[in-house]
């Protein structure tokens, strides 16, 4: 690579050079020579240079109308053809209305419009070796994101009331190219009667997702993505027969990572009526399955006490309990799921703190051999019902995820405060996380520099080892996976949250406050304790 030639230049009366200086820099970046012909490069002479030169690769550009530039791109093609160049190697770069007529003209072996830098990098890598192989070859979590380079793999939920509507939906934002893994979002009935559809209770049809009903329908689902970027295609598991829906979903959707928690999905919260001790027996059966398998598996039971207002230390050690159940029964590739404003009010400097806390613990619980993925997302319930604040606030948790470079950028939509999201809106959220992504990789502070930020994730490193601590002693079992003993650990609510009043199963009695951070608060001062001094509470 290092021996071969790009020649460009701006064509016909452009004098824009911006954009094809940028992009010869990034081809010198990838080990390419370059020449520039300079702005306004007539036809003739990019003939007339390009049959002196051979050049590897042609590299024009072109900023001015659409109108204009397909009579131009018609000259362009027959001066080729005339000059037997025809077989020369032409990339085109320009606005996205140009673009499109350049893909139109059949002259262009490669266009880039829409996202330049980002399919400059991507396909430079190696040439085009790399964006090839996404698009062809192996279509799973580990390849994908190697690919991707300095880029996270973007994620969407999608899933509209309608199975129908949802393969549309899924071809459209696959020929978008914007996202690497969407989220299937399977209605509530599918999740909890998939192979019981006696069960099924119809006035519920399509709430919360799209009303999958058959293995084919999965099936027609993964067909639909295989266009455009080919994104991956992952589900979660149901509530109930969880082993048989995973293996479904692997058969059927390749699905790019199992997502299980350790205690949910469960009578503690209500998604499922199976008993505590019963869910975690058979979510920590379907870990283990889909470790058998080489499934890589994420358990996001940190961010579902977060939901709940648990305290920054619960967070974090329900962080590290997870992953250690995770490699006890041989899982090796480990999605860390991290939710940012997770409960509502935490400063960016505290969440960063919290979740390098969070990683630190986990590779400690979990053990030398885990692949651990860092995937990042704003939180639930931390964008507005109004879509102009939520793009603001989307683009605001970007930009503290990208701080702690995240492997995955799960993209909650900015419009799903409102409704369930439609293709469109998808896009125009990835579109504007990936620009975020992109300013981002220029440079950004390093946040452990802050004394602040790691003073606090010392703090929680700490305070959530002596958590754990307190676990294996009281229960040894619960490290091992002994779904008692787990169970043991709800109820006697050394894992505990404020929003957990008045459930059947868990004490409910804990007492946060988000001061920057979330920290407990003893009950009856309201002043801030640590763990120690909140477990005597309990006792």
């Amino acid at each position: 690579m290092t021996e071969k030639l790009v020649l460009g230049a701006a064509i016909g009366d452009c004098v824009h050079v911006a954009g094809i200086l940028n992009f010869l820099a990034a081809t010198r970046r990838h080990g390419f020579r370059t020449v520039f012909l300079g702005p306004a490069t007539p036809i003739e002479r990019v003939i007339e240079e390009a049959k002196r030169l051979e050049p590897d690769v042609l590299a024009l550009s072109y900023r001015l109308t659409p109108e204009a530039a397909e009579r131009l791109f018609s000259e362009l093609g027959s001066a080729l053809e005339r000059a037997g160049l025809a077989g020369t190697r032409t990339w085109f770069g320009g606005p996205p209305p140009v673009a499109e007529v350049a893909r139109r003209s059949g002259v262009f072996d490669r266009v880039f419009g829409d996202r330049p830098d980002e399919d400059i990098d991507e396909w430079l890598s190696g040439e085009e070796t790399a964006s090839l192989e996404v698009l062809s070859g192996p279509q799973d979590l580990l390849t994908r994101r190697r690919l991707s380079g300095r880029r996270p793999l973007i994620r969407h939920h999608f899933g509209l009331p309608s199975l129908e509507r949802t393969i549309r939906g899924i071809q459209e934002i696959a020929e978008a190219g914007v996202v690497d893994v969407i989220s299937l979002a399977p209605d509530q009935n599918a999740q909890e009667h998939f192979f019981h559809p006696e069960r099924m209770d119809p006035s519920q049809d399509g709430a919360g997702g799209v009303p999958v009903r058959t293995p084919d329908d999965f099936r027609r689902l993964y067909e639909a993505a295989q266009r455009g970027n080919r994104p991956l295609l992952r589900c979660y598991a149901g509530t109930n027969d969880l082993v048989e829906f995973g293996r479904m979903l692997h058969e059927t959707i390749e699905n790019a990572w199992c997502a299980i928690p350790v205690f949910w999905y469960s009578e503690l919260d209500g998604r499922s009526k199976r008993p505590l001790e019963d869910a975690i027996a058979e979510n920590q059966e379907l870990v283990a399955w889909s470790a058998a398998n080489g499934i890589p598996v994420e358990r996001n039971d940190q961010n579902q006490w977060g939901l709940r207002a648990a305290s920054d230390t619960v967070q974090v050690a329900a962080a590290g309990l997870a992953a250690r159940l995770s490699a006890s029964v041989g899982v090796d590739t480990y999605v860390i799921q991290m939710m940012l404003n997770n409960p509502a009010g935490i400063s960016p400097a505290m969440d960063i703190a919290k979740m390098e806390a969070m990683h630190a613990v986990v590779e400690r619980r979990a053990g030398s051999g885990l692949t651990i993925l860092r995937e990042l997302r704003a939180g639930l319930f931390s964008l507005p019902a109004d879509p102009v604040r939520a793009l603001g606030q989307l683009g605001s948790a970007t930009r503290t995820a990208m701080a702690l470079s995240p492997d995955i950028l799960h993209v909650v939509g900015h419009t799903e405060a409102d409704h369930a999201i439609e293709p469109d809106e998808l896009i125009t959220s990835c579109t504007l996380v990936r620009q975020v992504v992109d300013d981002a990789l220029l440079g950004l502070p390093d946040p452990l520099a802050d004394p602040e930020v790691v003073a606090r994730r010392d703090w929680l490193v700490e305070e959530a080892e002596y958590l754990l601590d307190t676990i294996a002693d009281r229960y040894p079992g619960a490290m091992e996976g002994d779904s008692k003993e787990l169970g043991a650990v709800v109820r006697s609510g050394l894992l505990d949250a404020p929003y957990l009043v008045g459930n059947p199963v868990a004490r409910g009695e804990a007492v946060t406050v988000v001061d920057g951070g979330c920290d407990a608060v003893h009950p009856e001062t309201g002043e801030k304790i640590d763990e120690a001094t909140r477990i005597a509470t309990l006792d």
